[in-house]
């Protein structure tokens, strides 16, 4: 069984997406249908935007969406899922590959979510920070005696989870971690705390737009983020995305739930190549490749 997986936040590259521009006329209408409907020019940012332009999450996060969605298009008949999923971001990606979502409302909820997380960041100074070498059972103990807002966010691989919060709660929480053995705790260069209760007001905003977009049966399950589960009824799938951006993406049992209902094979389809390398922690055998035209 084949998994086609999609990258989130972090991904991005100057020139993303050009390949797909340069070689499809589907990629070519798809893109100007995104400078349509995001109201300014992506491509151009995607194709030749420096870092910096690729960094602000109004402009990431559409650009990661389009990349992945784009190329998940243009794979044409040879696009058959079996499971999808998809890290944060991605798993809006995920949704339209499995034709849960529609492109055009696909993009204009991530649109929406970059900006609702970005005017959260703004509310309260907060930050992200990656533990290695640590137990999550051990993180999350750790996490609930801090005082202030700290959480596991992200549970990448066994042994490299992302807590989420406050600046000093994280700060705090890196200390005790590093105390109890943490191989490192590096704080990350992020707008704010994602996927953390500091995320409710954009929770709020976004669930709005959700519920008002129709959700169509998928053509294969979605393992979605914060349950791990495999899913294929609309109505779970929505309310599953509402709750998306204050839990946590529970990447690690994705992996390992995806490979215990007998996925053989891996294709991340999107920029770059974290997700195989994550699915190679768990299990070092299964074939991993990028998808490509």
């Amino acid at each position: 069984m084949k998994a086609y997986v999609f990258p989130g936040q972090g991904a991005q590259f100057s020139g993303m997406g050009k390949d797909l521009y340069d070689n499809s006329e589907l990629a070519r209408s798809l893109f100007a249908k995104a400078n349509e409907i995001l109201g300014f020019d992506i491509q151009s940012i995607m194709f030749e935007g420096s870092d910096d332009a690729l960094k602000q999450t109004n402009v990431t996060q559409p650009a990661i969406f389009l990349h992945s969605t784009i190329l998940a298009a243009c794979l044409g008949d040879s696009f058959q899922p079996d499971m999808v999923a998809g890290h944060s971001l991605g798993e809006f990606s995920a949704l339209v590959a499995n034709k849960t979502l529609s492109f055009e409302d696909g993009l204009r909820l991530v649109a929406k979510r970059a900006d609702a997380m970005q005017k959260a960041c703004e509310l309260a100074p907060s930050t992200m920070a990656a533990i290695l070498g640590l137990e999550d059972e051990v993180v999350e103990r750790i996490c609930a005696q801090i005082d202030g807002v700290v959480v596991a966010a992200n549970y990448n691989c066994p042994g490299q989870l992302v807590i989420s919060g406050s600046l000093a709660a994280i700060d705090a929480a890196c200390a005790q971690l590093t105390e109890a053995g943490a191989k490192r705790a590096l704080v990350l260069q992020v707008g704010g705390a994602f996927h953390s209760p500091l995320m409710e007001p954009a929770r709020e905003e976004l669930a709005a737009a959700i519920e008002a977009t129709h959700f169509a049966q998928p053509i294969c399950p979605v393992y979605q983020n914060v349950n791990a589960q495999a899913v294929t009824d609309p109505a779970q799938i929505k309310a599953n995305l509402v709750t998306q951006l204050t839990g946590a993406v529970r990447w690690t049992q994705i992996m390992q739930n995806m490979l215990a209902d007998g996925c053989t094979e891996v294709v991340e389809v999107g920029p770059g190549k974290v997700l195989q390398g994550l699915f190679k922690k768990v299990d070092r055998e299964i074939p991993t490749s990028s998808a490509t035209l």
